[in-house]
């Protein structure tokens, strides 16, 4: 957690642990102010109450370096408890590159290959009974899985990571369902396109590739990447993370719905009919690579800096490994396009190197991840989804990128000193 130390900030200067104000506002700002980005300060705390969100973390890298570290707003709006910069918080989809990464260190050690067929490998799970294969499924492969092109696509029929009780029903198994009872009940249930012939955004894909690591391995996908994925980075305190609010790790906020949100029915039911949607409205625990990590800010830069191709501080993965992650794939939606979909990454070619991107959405949370073309990296996580997520999304894109912009000069210290 945040502590009381001295840092490097071109000058020596004594941080105190005090808490302060946005500017005409009573959001708190916690952290190391720092001279010089105080744009932060200024358009994260606007943009929180222009959407209504109580809390969020933002954190900014430069050329290896932890440069900014804050919290803005309430973790726990009852208690009033100030969000440090290290809190927890819900991922979501940015569990995404996580899950690649590992996949693609898997394939690096020569245990794994991209062209391997998945379900060869998951040949143990079986289709609910009296239900068909559909003869294609066969012919998937680990690349398609990572590409978002296996041939689910939710837009066109469902997202099956969200009917915890209906799957569980269909393959008699309990409730909510597993993920590899996800799995079963998909096994009977037909494509939506021939795998490898076109992108469609698949949280369940990741889902798959979740249970091919744990096949490789012999080991659970959550152990596994905490021990040689993320431990290696210097990260620790990133776990999968617990539907409900009172199995919530330590340091992790409260999550809210947007004001005016209906409760739904819980995916436990017993006891708890009606929730916040954040805690029972699905089972994160089941969307583990795709959706279920949590983690703060600090350790999503850390995480970044692992993998940007830079060496300083050295990746994980080999230069050759990187490029295939961020390599344009050979579907349709790609071919001409100003930016395309690599292996857990948004990719936008720009001078010779790219900008990579992912966000990730929950009820109770919005997320995003940013490394570009030029040396920085950033990361910002919420507490809340708005009501209207694609207005915020795009402004909260835009600001960051303006607040970077009016650094006129970028600090020479390194707070991950500060957060071991």
């Amino acid at each position: 957690m945040a502590k009381l130390k001295k840092v490097s900030l071109g000058l020596m200067v004594l941080l105190l642990p005090g808490i302060a104000f946005a500017q005409d506002s009573n959001i708190p700002m916690t952290g190391t102010a720092v001279p010089g980005m105080e744009s932060y300060d200024r358009v994260i705390p606007h943009l929180m109450r222009k959407y209504h969100i109580p809390g969020g973390a933002v954190a900014v890298v430069k050329n290896g370096r932890l440069v900014l570290a804050r919290g803005y707003g309430l973790a726990d709006k009852r208690r009033k408890q100030p969000i440090q910069p290290d809190f927890l918080f819900r991922i979501a989809s940015i569990s995404k590159p996580i899950t690649a990464v590992a996949i693609l260190k898997l394939v690096e050690e020569g245990r794994l290959d991209l062209d391997a067929k998945a379900f060869q490998i998951l040949n143990h799970l079986r289709p609910p009974a009296g239900r068909t294969v559909d003869p294609r499924i066969s012919q998937i492969t680990i690349r398609q899985l990572l590409q978002h092109s296996g041939g689910w696509d939710p837009k066109q029929s469902f997202d099956p990571m969200f009917i915890p009780i209906k799957a569980a029903r269909a393959v008699n198994a309990p409730a909510p369902a597993s993920c590899e009872t996800v799995i079963r009940y998909m096994l009977g249930q037909p494509l939506d396109f021939t795998p490898g012939s076109r992108f469609a955004y698949s949280n369940f894909g990741y889902c798959v590739l979740a249970r091919v690591i744990e096949k490789v391995t012999g080991r659970s996908y959550e152990e596994y990447v905490q021990t040689q994925v993320l431990a290696p980075m210097g990260i620790s305190r990133m776990r999968i993370g617990h539907t409900l609010l009172e199995e919530c790790a330590e340091g992790e906020v409260c999550y809210y719905d947007y004001p005016g949100a209906r409760r739904v029915q819980s995916v436990f039911r017993a006891g708890r009919r009606f929730v916040p949607r954040p805690y029972g409205g699905f089972h994160l625990e089941a969307m583990d690579a795709h959706g279920g990590w949590i983690a703060s800010a600090i350790d999503l830069m850390r995480f970044v800096t692992a993998v940007d191709g830079d060496s300083t501080p050295p990746d994980i993965l080999k230069p050759e490994t990187i490029r295939l992650m961020v390599s344009r794939p050979a579907l349709p939606q790609w071919k001409g396009s100003s930016y395309y979909y690599g292996m857990g990454w948004n990719v936008r070619p720009v001078r010779g190197d790219a900008n990579w991107w992912h966000t990730g959405g929950l009820p109770g949370t919005r997320t995003i991840i940013v490394r570009t073309h030029h040396g920085l990296a950033w990361t910002a996580l919420f507490n809340s989804r708005p009501k209207d997520v694609k207005a915020f999304t795009r402004e909260l894109d835009k600001t960051l990128w303006q607040a970077a912009r009016e650094v006129t000069k970028w600090p020479t210290h390194d707070l991950f000193q500060q957060y071991p």
